[in-house]
């Protein structure tokens, strides 16, 4: 177990209380009698900029030394951590600039701009974008600050403090599912409930046309799995190789559950009819897979990270 990661998660917690909300723990007496389990919703879609990114980004710009934020941070994000990173930049006076690919959700990209944030397009995909190093380099030429949306500790430490919220709602957890993309989310929820509730299985949960991580630990080597368009925009894409999440992810994730477009849609809708609420399409994935494994689960207490509520209208008009 990472005992240096369950350390900053700790530290997390207490470092970023203040600039965060602690969501809510729902009960979702409807999924609990659709599976006879006792499913609880961790409500990350009703955190600041609608996504738990919000927390990482935070950790990490405490972090900075004031040199570093006098120089400013270069990220490079298909929405939410461009979102949460220009707020946080925004809360401490730091400059930021976030690099998006040229088909980035507008809804998304005039939020980043809305933080005080430069936006600056690039590539036909996350992959151009963050894989293939151009926001790194530039940040390099520029002599400004890289901030990765998943590949830093101090990023998945932020994320990690999800676990220990949810730990001091509820003690007992059979499971949770989490949705997972770089692997930076999942790496730190993973590594904290693995040495607080060693008992909790750890589900990762990926779109079919973005399984990227999930393909990576199956053939136990980096794969490239050329991504398709997904509605899980916030999760799609390739992560790079090398990235600490990989063997992390090997470590913490018990199992790994692949779903459909149409049962990611599926799971936005039921959310809407059954509690009114909206949910982008990474936090669907987590939902539809565990509608796809619900019989397994019977009498057991499971936790649905429903990660972000960031879904352009456009997109929810078409799936109603």
């Amino acid at each position: 177990m990472n005992n240096q990661l369950i350390q900053e998660i700790q530290e997390a917690e207490k470092r970023i209380r203040r600039y965060i909300l602690k969501t809510p723990l729902l009960e979702s007496l409807y999924i609990s009698q659709v599976s006879k389990a006792h499913v609880f919703l961790k409500l990350e879609s009703e955190q600041y900029t609608g996504s738990f990114k919000i927390r990482g980004a935070t950790n990490k710009v405490i972090l900075l030394t004031a040199e570093e934020k006098k120089r400013g941070v270069i990220t490079a994000s298909t929405g939410n951590h461009g979102q949460a990173l220009a707020r946080a930049c925004q809360k401490a006076g730091i400059k930021c600039i976030v690099f998006v690919p040229k088909n980035a959700d507008p809804a998304k990209v005039e939020a980043i701009k809305s933080y005080g944030a430069e936006v600056e397009p690039f590539g036909d995909s996350s992959s151009d974008t963050i894989i293939h190093g151009q926001a790194k380099k530039v940040a390099k030429e520029r002599d400004m600050i890289w901030v990765s949306p998943y590949n830093d500790l101090q990023i998945i430490a932020g994320q990690g403090t999800i676990a220990a919220e949810v730990l001091q709602d509820l003690k007992d957890i059979d499971a949770m599912f989490v949705t997972v993309g770089g692997g930076g989310l999942i790496s730190g929820i993973g590594t904290y409930l693995k040495s607080m509730s060693p008992k909790t299985k750890i589900v990762g949960c990926l779109p079919e046309n973005s399984a990227e991580m999930y393909e990576s630990i199956k053939s136990g080597t980096f794969v490239d799995s050329h991504n398709l368009d997904t509605i899980s925009d916030g999760s799609g894409g390739a992560f790079e190789q090398g990235s600490i999440t990989y063997d992390i992810c090997k470590e913490v994730v018990d199992e790994f559950i692949l779903v459909s477009e149409d049962e990611i849609k599926q799971s936005i809708k039921l959310m809407i009819d059954a509690h009114h609420k909206i949910i982008e399409g990474a936090a669907g994935v987590a939902l539809a897979s565990f509608l796809k494994k619900k019989d397994n689960y019977a009498g057991k207490n499971v936790v649905i990270l429903l990660c972000g509520a960031n879904i352009a209208t456009e997109k929810l008009k078409e799936i109603l």
